[in-house]
């Protein structure tokens, strides 16, 4: 499916709709479809395209990419970001109008020569402040790295006062209007809007903290998004720049620290382990917030967030097959690479034959470059009392550990 709609007299969106995508990038659930979106913004003496699509919808992006376009040939192929998704159709592109020039962020030129498989490309290279005559209408480049690829970029046209923000303020969401005054399912589109926006943007808060200041120093009307509606000033783009704003921001220092318990139990042996050693954090660090979370009985996606924002956390599992049960890979699967480092964590589990599960953990998580605590609490079987006294006393010296001074 695909929509193509005026944004002004002079810039169109041509989208590729995929309604029925249910995983986004293999890990991403997509319950509402997503869109792939590009532009083409036609100036007195040169036309640009902004952004191309996904390789697997070629046919539908050029059926109205032609019809935008009326048999004219494009000069510029903006690149705001070179994810395959965005990128997909550039050879092919390539091959219909061998003279396009590609302009692109230095790091983003790099990338492209391995996803196209090409070294003779024509780029030109812009960064921060740089901007392309289209004859009546200028494109101004806004660098915006890790929003969410090193090469991000805004593409900004102050004569129509358009942003195009690449991945940053989209959302998986697909309906067959691509504006966000024709949302006709408010509730779905917010639950889109966050779930991309923790799947994607929430490793990186800090570089959207910075982008939304630079989009704040521009005269804004509409933002060009990626995936999802296209935002307009008076609807959705007020609204949702308040919502990154929101999700962004910097935690209080003076807030309580988080640290969940999560396990997962065949016969209840590792459940008892995780609720005394609940009790042995809680009488080092009171005033955390400390719960325990049986994987099985709980969201994962949910849990997954918890574990990301925890200041610190315990994970327990039984062996099985000399290995962690998968409920415990699939939890560490969501894990935040980017902000793990040095996060304490600390292992337990019950076990029968043997106790691999414990130590095969330690590896995944030492690989994350988190501060794993070096004892591990291991029980054989049905915990005594003596062994969960022990838990207790495990808890608390792993609390010890990361006490404020």
């Amino acid at each position: 499916m695909t929509s193509m709609f005026s944004i002004t007299p002079s810039i169109l969106v041509t989208s590729v709709l995929n309604p029925n995508l249910r995983v986004f990038d293999i890990v991403m659930p997509t319950e509402y479809g997503t869109s792939y979106n590009s532009y083409v913004v036609v100036g007195s003496e040169k036309i640009a395209l902004i952004e191309a699509a996904h390789a697997d919808f070629l046919d539908a992006y050029f059926a109205h990419l032609d019809a935008a376009l009326e048999g004219r040939a494009p000069d510029y192929l903006v690149l705001d970001h070179t994810e395959p998704d965005h990128t997909g159709t550039v050879a092919a592109l390539l091959e219909r109008y061998p003279d396009l020039q590609i302009v692109i962020s230095r790091s983003g030129a790099l990338f492209l020569q391995n996803i196209v498989n090409r070294a003779d490309l024509d780029c030109l290279i812009v960064g921060e402040g740089d901007t392309l005559d289209l004859g009546d209408k200028t494109l101004r480049f806004i660098s915006a790295p890790l929003l969410h690829w090193p090469d991000t970029m805004f593409t900004y046209c102050p004569e129509e006062k358009v942003v195009f923000t690449c991945d940053f303020l989209g959302s998986h969401y697909c309906e067959p209007e691509v504006f966000d005054r024709h949302i006709l399912y408010a509730d779905a589109y917010e639950e889109a809007l966050r779930q991309y926006f923790g799947g994607i943007m929430a490793p990186f808060k800090p570089y959207v903290r910075a982008g939304l200041e630079k989009l704040s120093a521009l005269d804004v009307e509409v933002a060009c998004v990626s995936h999802g509606p296209v935002l307009t000033r008076g609807c959705e783009l007020e609204r949702v720049i308040g919502r990154y704003g929101q999700w962004a921001a910097e935690e209080d220092s003076g807030r309580a620290l988080r640290v969940p318990v999560f396990y997962c139990s065949a016969y209840g042996s590792t459940k008892a382990l995780a609720q005394r050693l609940v009790s042995g954090i809680r009488s080092v660090l009171p005033g955390a917030e400390v719960a325990s979370y049986d994987l099985i009985e709980h969201d994962l996606a949910e849990l997954g967030a918890l574990m990301n924002e925890s200041d610190a956390f315990a994970l327990g599992s039984p062996t099985i097959n000399r290995d962690a049960l998968p409920v415990v890979w699939n939890l560490l699967a969501q894990a935040d690479a980017i902000n793990f480092a040095k996060r304490p964590v600390a292992l337990f589990g019950s076990y029968g034959w043997s106790g691999e599960a414990a130590g095969h953990i330690a590896q995944r998580l030492t690989s994350l470059k988190a501060a794993v605590f070096e004892e591990q609490l291991r029980v054989q079987f049905i915990p005594t009392e003596a062994d969960l006294t022990a838990a207790e006393t495990f808890g608390a010296a792993f609390a010890a550990t990361i006490a404020p001074q």
